[in-house]
């Protein structure tokens, strides 16, 4: 039995294990924040799937068993304070997509949808963030244009480095996952890769 992916699966689970342990520093005012940097740190992982570093099962069982053990917290309603938030899974959602995403599409189409639900949600979080700070306003239930600009942006660059097909059909694909995160009615953890994979098949 090939044990090969031993090594890359543990950096990909340190990489993630340690950031949420460091972003315990700057504390539950930067909750939001730290729920971003979180999201970045997935992506070594994402790209050692990519690469075949990561078996495609071992993967999804990973993220699964992240899921799970982000949801427990939720469950008894002691959250880790500083990146989880009370009646938000979002990045127990998040968790749980990544594994379906993982198994149910080809490794690119996959790649591209998980590097747009980390890096492009991170990016968009990020910049809503400090643009809310920076007027004054409550960051916590807010989106805004300028954060769905930085995820076009990115999914578009995501979509060119990743997807085979025209240029026009990559920013058609960045800017239906842009308007599926900025949509209120359903966290965008679940609307996004429910949209992807919508997309797949049409696309």
């Amino acid at each position: 039995m090939d044990f090969s992916w031993v090594p890359y699966a543990l950096i990909g689970a340190a990489i993630i294990v340690g950031t949420i342990w460091l972003t315990k520093y700057p504390g539950q005012d930067l909750a939001w924040v730290n729920r971003k940097l979180i999201h970045f740190s997935i992506v070594p992982a994402i790209l050692m799937f990519y690469y075949g570093f990561i078996p495609k099962g071992i993967f999804a069982l990973a993220a699964f068993a992240f899921g799970l053990v982000q949801l427990w917290p939720h469950l008894k309603r002691s959250e880790f304070s500083w990146y989880q938030l009370q009646n938000n899974y979002g990045e127990v959602f998040f968790a749980f997509s990544a594994s379906a995403v993982s198994v149910l599409f080809p490794r690119d189409y996959a790649t591209a949808l998980l590097l747009a639900m980390a890096i492009s949600d991170g990016v968009t979080g990020m910049i809503r963030h400090y643009y809310f700070k920076r007027n004054g306003f409550n960051v916590k239930l807010k989106k805004h244009w300028t954060g769905s600009l930085g995820y076009l942006i990115t999914a578009v660059i995501i979509a060119i480095a990743l997807l085979e097909g025209d240029m026009i059909g990559k920013i058609g694909w960045a800017f239906v996952l842009m308007l599926a995160e900025y949509q209120p009615w359903i966290d965008d953890n679940l609307a996004v890769p429910l949209v992807g994979s919508i997309l797949y098949i049409l696309y």
